[in-house]
């Protein structure tokens, strides 16, 4: 997986040198040449520019790039202009960073799905998240078990719930699901925003727009996985 993350500081560098660690590429862009010199080591590339100058990001290989981070922390206003731009240019998945409750709904706003809390998410996780398929979350009750968000796999849309040999088959327990849906924000941006659905029935029929929560051992769940 090809990765750019914007903003070097205390969220996106371990984050870039985790993904870069589990075999990814990463460039990573800051503009401040200390942050760029420290990291030239252990990223793939680093990059010192204004990340607010479209002129010269628009040189960068945004199409080859699979996820593109904005871990901009200390300037707002720096953050939110380079998200908008990246918007703007369609890259591939967007995920940005958010300060505050105020700066979350700008984001919102301007149609950002994924938003980052570095204060309550660490790199760690979300290197893991970002590497294992089809993961939307996760989170690590200790070093063997976790509970993630995952699509759907193909082969069970349609299925009901009941039918899937969760345990004899995958070793693994269905928590709940979440249900995405679109809605409009503010400014008429479309949005995604997730309907937990409680505790749920074996008839409950599995459709492509479900997140399936679900509980096990970390071998099982990386097993299933890699399954579709």
């Amino acid at each position: 997986m090809k990765y750019i993350i914007i903003g070097l500081g205390n969220f996106g560098a371990p984050l870039g040198e985790k993904l870069t660690a589990m075999g990814n590429e990463v460039i990573g862009v800051d503009n401040h040449q200390s942050k760029v010199e420290n990291l030239k080591e252990t990223l793939s590339h680093t990059i010192c520019m204004d990340a607010t100058d479209e002129f010269t990001m628009k040189g960068l290989p945004w199409k080859e790039t699979d996820i593109v981070i904005v871990a901009i922390g200390e300037d707002q206003g720096a953050n939110i202009m380079v998200t908008a731009m990246l918007k703007n240019l369609k890259v591939n998945r967007l995920i940005s960073r958010a300060i505050n409750p105020l700066h979350e709904k700008v984001l919102q706003a301007i149609g950002v799905d994924e938003i980052v809390h570095p204060e309550e998410e660490t790199a760690e996780r979300w290197s893991k998240k970002l590497c294992l398929s089809n993961v939307v979350d996760s989170f690590e009750l200790n070093e063997e078990y976790s509970l993630i968000e995952a699509k759907v796999p193909k082969k069970f849309i349609g299925k009901t719930v009941g039918s899937i040999q969760w345990r004899e088959t995958y070793n693994l327990q269905v928590v709940t699901l979440i249900k995405k849906k679109e809605v409009k924000s503010v400014l008429g941006k479309t949005r995604s925003v997730s309907e937990i659905q409680g505790v749920i029935s074996d008839d409950w029929k599995l459709e492509e727009n479900h997140i399936l929560v679900l509980y096990g051992n970390n071998e099982d769940l990386n097993a299933f996985l890699g399954k579709e």
